[in-house]
């Protein structure tokens, strides 16, 4: 029978079943300091090991302060997360990127940096955003504590069988539209619900002609639309990604003719299926307290009076039917697994290179990994930055979430390229409009949301 691409990668993992429930093989899992140790404990109290070191893989990145490498500026909590994922590491005989190290970074932006992900693959985190992966044709989705455990244990999972979506973009993006004014705009037009179930497949010729790292955002919103997971099929931009990490010829192409099966049929059966021209597609900007929640930068506010617009306007200090360039912006945060990539950061700095920070903005760029951090340095990309105002800082998951020193004061707007608004989400009382890396550097110049063709 015709299959989806989702289907094959499950049935080629599935080691056991019982009724709706399946055991998937795991071939790498990632690790970092928040969801693990729990995970651990519960290994020493059964008196169990981590089953495949060789195949998990861990590196700080929560919890880390981003302007300094040295354990001295942790919190005390986030002191004993880091020791103890560590020790953790350590006593599993598990490959650790610790704070400082030269590979370190972001869990998402580390693992394919490395050549650690490749199409087919089952690929599982304690952390929501691991659909990132599936821009590889990867099957990779997030874990809870529990979870965690079970895979160190046993190096599988179980799991139930997904519902399949398939998400085509057609048309051709306009300039100075990205992947991430794509996922906004899937994630207003499906809803913050409408991948419950589902794993979502983006298909189409805008699909096709993104770079890898423009998919791996694509994949990241996902999570936002309540998918399980995202999936693209691989293809020759996939190739050319993933050659440099191959230096024996012959297993190039052994590996290259598996991949090459890595796609849905013509006929395979999708539960649901989408199609967007996006060639009018605006610059997408948030305006409320989820994506869904999400506009062309040059519509006005929405006006409702059901109680969850009214909800977030209150929140966010907005009123329905105004301009979101009406209202100031406190501080630019550039990062996180969303944005946090090489080609992220070429294009902000393009944009801030033609100005400087406004009076009274904060702008924070972060990068995603100590190599995007080096690879940046040798372009001169910190110098741009840093000469329009911008902190330079060192990787981590920094404002995303906030979790160590990088949030935002109660009523702080702030233009970011993170992946969630949710309320205090980078600080309690904070406001967060989510952006692409161009029109966030664009509002940091401004002092206001701006719509960034007006730059080009």
């Amino acid at each position: 029978m015709p299959r989806t691409l989702y289907n094959k990668v499950f049935d080629a993992h599935c080691v056991a079943q019982d009724g709706d429930d399946y055991l998937l093989y795991v071939d790498l899992h990632l690790v970092h300091e928040v969801t693990s140790p729990q995970a651990f404990d519960g290994l020493v109290e059964r008196g169990r090991r981590v089953r495949r070191p060789e195949l998990t893989l861990a590196t700080m990145d929560h919890a880390i302060p981003t302007t300094s490498i040295d354990y001295a500026d942790c919190s005390e909590e986030s002191r004993l997360q880091l020791t103890t994922l560590a020790s953790n590491c350590q006593a599993n005989n598990i490959t650790l990127f610790p704070m400082g190290h030269e590979n370190q970074g972001i869990v998402h932006v580390i693992a394919p940096e490395q050549g650690r992900v490749l199409p087919g693959m089952t690929l599982v985190c304690g952390d929501s955003h691991t659909s990132t992966h599936g821009a590889f044709g990867a099957l990779a989705f997030g874990i809870g504590t529990s979870q965690v455990e079970h895979v160190l244990a046993t190096q599988t999972i179980r799991v139930s069988r997904a519902k399949t979506m398939a998400i085509t973009l057609e048309g051709e993006l306009p300039k100075g539209l990205t992947a991430k004014d794509l996922a906004l705009y899937v994630i207003g037009q499906i809803g913050a619900r409408g991948g419950n179930g589902y794993v979502i497949e983006y298909k189409g010729e805008v699909v096709s002609g993104l770079s890898m790292e423009a998919r791996m955002t694509l994949c990241n919103m996902s999570i936002e639309a309540g998918a399980k997971s995202a999936l693209i099929a691989p293809d020759e931009t996939t190739w050319r990604y993933l050659r440099p990490f191959f230096t024996d010829h012959n297993q190039w192409l052994e590996q290259q003719a598996y991949w090459q099966t890595l796609y849905s049929d013509d006929e395979a059966h999708f539960d649901k299926r989408f199609s967007f021209d996006v060639s009018e597609l605006a610059p997408q900007v948030t305006w409320g307290t989820t994506p869904a929640q999400v506009i062309d930068v040059n519509q006005p506010i929405p006006l409702s009076s059901d109680s969850t617009t009214q909800g977030a306007l209150s929140y966010m200090g907005l009123r329905g039917g105004d301009a979101l360039s009406d209202h100031a912006i406190d501080v630019v945060f550039i990062g996180s697994c969303t944005n946090s990539r090489i080609e992220d950061l070429r294009l902000a700095a393009s944009i801030a290179k033609l100005g400087k920070v406004a009076h009274n903005v904060r702008a924070l760029v972060v990068p995603g990994s100590m190599a995007v951090k080096r690879q940046a340095e040798q372009e001169g990309l910190d110098k741009v930055f840093i000469n329009a105002g911008f902190e330079w800082r060192h990787p981590g998951c920094s404002m995303c979430l906030g979790m160590n020193n990088d949030q935002l004061d109660s009523g702080q707007r702030c233009a970011s390229t993170s992946n969630r608004n949710f309320e205090g989400r980078q600080g309690a009382g904070g406001r967060t409009h989510l952006m692409s890396p161009a029109m966030a550097a664009a509002a940091a110049l401004t002092g206001h949301i701006t719509d960034i063709r007006s730059w080009l």
